[in-house]
């Protein structure tokens, strides 16, 4: 007889548990016995793929971890690196996809919550959040609906515990009508002299339970976050958990004058799966046992069982270690916070987890068996290409239809390329974002030198966080740089800075992971390098369908390996990150809808002086704009595959993303940073989505002042050398390492003198800025306007594309 037919469970209560047969035997193997009920459900939610990475865990093996700034990398509760002069960052990304699915308002907002925890239970004072998101298409009511919770979840944890949400991306797709996601990544400023690490040691040491109460929200979230959403888990509201950021803001301040006192050993966050988390993981890092009496824990309902306490996610929890001795030192503080302390346990020599109640043993369970020796998954990956991306590689320019330097007919209608600029501006995901960030204070703190919608990414100074200062006004296009305060550019001290961005182009990695992954990294770090920073590290979030499917599986597998490589080629490890798996809906057949394979990417980098910082914003009527990266050419090989121009204009996802050259990457970018650094560039803005014209016009947008570029193109002539010569291509290609600056004209000769040395033929110089009634002008060397459009036009199409779009307009909870 087998143990599962011999099991107290039915195989039914077993998969409830997220577990499988062969899973439950190993259970049953390790323990030499049938588990309890709560038992079962400690197993279940450690060994999900939320808390274990079982199916991940191989593949993330091969990302860099190490380098000279990394001071703590993967499996502590954040990452930390050296920013100098005795400044650390803490910083980490987490995923709260599923519950933001069901409950949009309070699963975005713990998603807030429980990142700002990772990173104070370091002993860093967070400093910033920023938040990669994904939706439906915005004119289905339903994606509406999300839009708007998630958005107000995030304002509302964010602005209530005092810290700025400083940037972000959203991008919106039909892959993602049912299954949204929500990354959030926050930064922290170390204030502690040493970090605080997650290992319990010390036998006889204290455990204690701090921060609030705890309840039956979020029951069995880690498990839920590793099954697929189905019509019953759409209803599954106990598990989305519920924050209190108020609550949270008097944790921060609390831990970390706790940390401060010398009176902490080791500290963990009760995220997903709670006490069965912190304990069993704190047990396992230190080597040792931890008993824990449930009857301690301080509760906000009544008749609990021990499945429930230990199952619990209610937020704003921590447990630590104390030294011995020490404990009422810090329960004084907690209660001074208005905050629950109290000692529920003990660190002890057995390595195990033993939970009490009522004065009975509850659970009993090694700890590495529960943390550390967990399921571990090698799957086969497919011998070649699922047959969904061969047939998308097929694709070519060719299948689309004619073009000319005026514009294009497609389905019988002509368009003309002014037209198909405006668009692709009008594109949720290309459109500015102003309705979600001018919902978030951003400006918090008084810290936040680049506002949202000003620059490739976000800029934070560095600062001692009990010095004060007068709130730093920029604007949204991003002019900051070139205005800056008294208090900045006049300083006798070097202020420095940091930047970080959130990144993903899922359309790329769907057509072909492993290129499109690199193109993340790329992209992050170019990103990085238009606002002057040098990239650092990165923390990452990987989502994805099931990995239980071969396709899944090999997109999952490809990304790894396409982000590994990224990451060693431009010198940026991994310091951790988040695995977010089984991201699928069931549609009104029953079957799978996976998203688009979505591995985000957060970058952050290191601004030393933070008077060379710039936006996107051009900064005066006569500056010189010059294309730095792949030249605009008849031989360029600037890119339409999964370009936005093919999604939004052609209804086609096809074709092979643009391949990343590393080599042109680390040389334009240094280029970038170095005129950033120099004084020489006043302004810098990556070739995204959308290309060069969209590059352009953002810009304009900007700054609400017009440019006329000139490319090296002729109608007459040049195109003619070239049968698959494409307009559409130059306007809108994507891919080529390219940034568009801008100089200012008295610095030209010595700007193009170093390009010269710098970067050989891989840059052009465009045109100029000019005057607002100028508008945007596109025109040949023989002066035929591909492009002419108002600043009033772009801007109205840029600003107002979302709220064009939104119907519902309630960003309250309901």
């Amino acid at each position: 007889m087998t143990s599962i037919s011999s099991a107290p469970f039915s195989p039914e209560e077993i998969a409830d548990e997220g577990l499988k047969p062969e899973e439950y035997e190993e259970i049953v193997r390790r323990l030499g016995r049938h588990p309890n009920k709560a038992e079962l459900g400690m197993f279940g939610v450690m060994w999900s793929e939320h808390c274990c990475y079982k199916n991940s865990r191989p593949l993330l093996k091969q990302f860099p971890t190490t380098g000279p700034r990394i001071l703590v990398g993967p499996g502590e509760n954040a990452g930390v690196v050296d920013l100098d002069n005795g400044l650390r960052l803490a910083f980490k990304i987490e995923s709260h996809n599923h519950p933001s699915a069901i409950e949009p308002f309070q699963g975005a907002a713990t998603g807030v919550g429980g990142i700002l925890r990772d990173i104070f239970t370091m002993g860093a004072r967070p400093i910033a959040v920023l938040n990669s998101l994904r939706f439906g298409s915005l004119e289905d009511a339903k994606t509406q609906r999300l839009f708007s919770g998630v958005v107000a979840g995030i304002a509302h944890y964010g602005n209530c515990v005092g810290v700025p949400t400083v940037g972000g991306e959203v991008y919106f797709d039909p892959a993602y009508s049912d299954n949204p996601l929500v990354n959030v990544m926050a930064l922290g400023l170390m204030e502690t002299p040493e970090i605080v690490k997650s290992g319990a040691s010390g036998i006889g040491n204290p455990v204690l339970y701090v921060g609030s109460t705890t309840g039956r929200d979020g029951m069995g979230g880690a498990s839920f976050a590793s099954a697929e959403l189905t019509e019953e888990s759409m209803d599954d509201r106990p598990a989305v958990q519920v924050g209190d950021p108020f609550l949270e803001k008097s944790l921060i301040e609390a831990c970390l004058e706790a940390f401060k006192t010398g009176s902490v050993v080791a500290a963990q966050d009760m995220g997903a799966a709670g006490i069965t988390c912190s304990t069993s993981e704190m047990a396992a890092k230190g080597g040792v046992g931890i008993e824990f009496d449930l009857d301690k824990i301080p509760v906000r309902e009544t008749g609990m069982v021990p499945y429930e306490y230990l199952l619990s996610e209610s937020q704003e929890r921590m447990l630590f270690v104390a030294h011995k001795g020490r404990e009422q030192e810090l329960i004084d503080i907690f209660h001074r916070w208005g905050l629950q302390a109290v000692v529920a346990g003990t660190v002890i020599a057995e390595p195990i987890v033993r939970i009490l109640f009522h004065g009975e043993v509850a659970a009993e369970i090694p700890a590495q068996a529960l943390a550390e020796n967990t399921p571990l998954y090698h799957r086969e990956l497919l011998a070649e290409p699922p047959e969904y991306a061969q047939k998308a590689w097929q694709w070519t320019p060719e299948s689309l239809p004619p073009c000319t330097a005026v514009g294009i007919e497609i389905h019988g209608q002509f368009h003309s390329w002014s037209k198909i600029l405006l668009a692709l501006l009008d594109a949720p995901t290309v459109a500015s974002k102003r309705w979600i960030y001018r919902q978030y204070d951003h400006q918090v703190q008084n810290n936040t030198v680049l506002l949202p919608g000003g620059a490739d990414a976000a800029v934070v100074r560095l600062r001692p966080q009990e010095e004060e200062g007068g709130r730093e006004r920029g604007k949204e296009g991003g002019s900051f740089p070139h205005s800056l305060t008294p208090s900045l550019s006049h300083s006798s001290n070097c202020q420095s800075a940091v930047a970080a961005t959130v990144d993903c182009n899922p359309r790329y990695v769907y057509l072909d992971p492993y290129e499109g992954a690199k193109a993340v990294v790329a992209e992050a770090a170019r990103n990085l390098s238009c606002v002057g920073a040098e990239p650092l590290a990165v923390t990452d979030n990987l989502n994805f369908g099931s990995p239980e499917k071969p396709v899944g599986y090999w997109q999952l597998a490809e990304a790894c390996r396409g982000l590994a490589e990224g990451c060693r080629e431009l010198a940026t490890p991994v310091t951790g990150g988040n695995v977010s798996l089984y991201n699928e809906t069931l549609d009104s057949q029953g079957k799978p809808q996976p998203i688009y394979p979505t591995p985000v990417v957060g970058m952050v980098g290191l601004i030393p002086d933070l008077t060379q910082i710039c936006g996107q914003a051009w900064q005066a009527e006569g500056d010189v704009i010059y294309l730095l990266g792949l030249p605009v050419d008849v031989e360029s090989k600037i890119e339409l595959g999964g370009s936005e121009y093919l999604a939004t204009v052609h209804s086609t996802v096809a074709g092979k993303p643009p391949r990343v050259d590393f080599e042109l990457e680390r040389q334009i970018q240094h280029v970038c940073r170095e005129g950033i650094r120099r004084g020489w560039i006043r302004s810098a803005h990556d070739c995204a989505e959308g290309g060069l014209a969209v590059a352009v016009a953002e810009c304009c947008i900007a700054s609400q002042l017009g440019a006329e570029i000139k490319l090296p193109l002729s109608v007459n002539d040049r195109a003619g050398e070239s049968s698959s010569f494409r307009w559409d291509e130059v306007l809108f290609g994507e891919g080529g390492a390219r940034i568009v600056v801008s100089v200012a004209l008295e610095q030209q000769e010595t700007w193009e003198t170093f390009l010269g040395g710098q970067v050989a033929n891989h840059w052009q110089k465009l045109g100029k800025v000019g005057k607002s009634e100028l508008g945007l002008r596109v025109l040949t060397t023989d002066n035929q306007t591909l492009v002419s459009v108002s600043i009033n036009d772009v801007s109205d199409r840029y600003f107002n594309a979302l709220e064009r779009r939104l119907t519902i307009q309630n960003t309250s909870s309901s």
